[in-house]
């Protein structure tokens, strides 16, 4: 099981939103390409996909860009992630799809490991915000500054 880049990008270019939040201006896509690392064509379709979700607002201009359209403790990994992945689907048998065809689906011992795996997941992904992750960015940043200096 593996993320698609589609959901590895869509949090990464959505943490640059969050990490810049609250600044004079929106930040360009191109600015987001470089810091993170993702062609700047791929990050227009994903964020078309975050802007008709809502996730973001665009702003057109000579300085326009793109900023969160609420704030970034109101906004989850798991939210994300569902707009641009779809709901977690670890196994065919725990899909809410009506027509499962595995006979078994109902006395099976392994369904109920996907299926706590699935929760686990749902779980963490819908517990931590945008926030959060800049604050961890930042608490990183000042470990590895002070490890730096330890070093020098």
């Amino acid at each position: 099981m593996k993320l698609s880049t589609k959901g590895q990008y869509g949090v990464k270019a959505m943490f640059d939103l969050a990490l810049h939040y609250g600044g004079d201006e929106p930040i360009s896509l191109k600015g987001i390409a470089e810091r993170q690392g993702i062609s700047e064509y791929y990050l227009e379709q994903l964020m078309a996909v975050l802007r008709r979700q809502k996730l973001v607002k665009s702003v057109r201009g000579a300085q326009g860009g793109y900023v969160l359209s609420k704030d970034p403790s109101l906004i989850t990994v798991g939210q994300i992630l569902s707009v641009l992945e779809g709901p977690v689907e670890i196994s065919d048998c725990i899909t809410d799809d009506e027509n499962i065809e595995c006979s078994r689906v109902h006395y099976c011992p392994t369904r109920l490991i996907w299926v706590k795996i699935k929760t686990a997941i749902n779980d963490v992904v819908s517990s931590i915000t945008l926030s959060d992750m800049v604050n961890d960015y930042k608490e990183l940043k000042e470990i590895n500054k002070h490890l730096i200096a330890k070093e020098n």
